[in-house]
């Protein structure tokens, strides 16, 4: 062995509750190493809220990892509450996923190296797409049809606050 680390499996995951709560669709992108991907996209038998969802895909992508060997990870999810709740930035948990969220970090610990890291949504737009098709359910447009072709703002920065 030449004392390299493993190279990384990178995993996009992403959940979908229609209606919020209601049936759970997740989806998932698995890149091995050699940058081979796998799709993973599946309804649940249960109803929930989207956090539930997002836990889900998180649970089963971890889960196709760990049976395609995976040791080293690079998640990405566009859950802030995810990342926080399993990144170690503790916030006050809701109390029915706190069992989710057991589940999630017994599967975290399971591999040697792990990162969490959140993205904006539209950098998760594949994992979205899969977990929406589980429902049956088109991809979100990028744009609301009604704004297309109008100029968009430009975003300022809030002004300083006084003191």
């Amino acid at each position: 062995m030449d004392g390299l680390a493993p190279a990384a499996w990178v995993i996009h995951c992403d959940g979908s509750a229609i209606p919020n709560p209601g049936r759970m669709g997740l989806g998932a992108v698995l890149v091995a190493p050699d940058g081979t991907r796998h799709a993973l996209s599946q309804a649940t038998h249960t109803t929930g809220c989207n956090n539930e969802a997002e836990l889900g895909a998180l649970v089963m992508a971890l889960n196709e990892a760990r049976a395609r060997g995976a040791t080293t990870l690079q998640v990405y999810s566009d859950s802030s509450i995810l990342v926080e709740q399993l990144g170690g930035l503790a916030r006050p948990c809701v109390e029915r996923l706190e069992s989710l969220y057991a589940a999630a970090r017994v599967l975290l610990e399971s591999f040697g190296e792990v990162q969490l890291q959140w993205i904006p949504r539209h950098r998760n737009g594949e994992a979205d797409v899969l977990a929406r098709a589980a429902l049956g359910a088109p991809p979100k447009p990028s744009v609301h049809p009604s704004l297309r072709g109008l100029p968009r703002k430009k975003r300022r920065s809030p002004p300083p606050l006084p003191g």
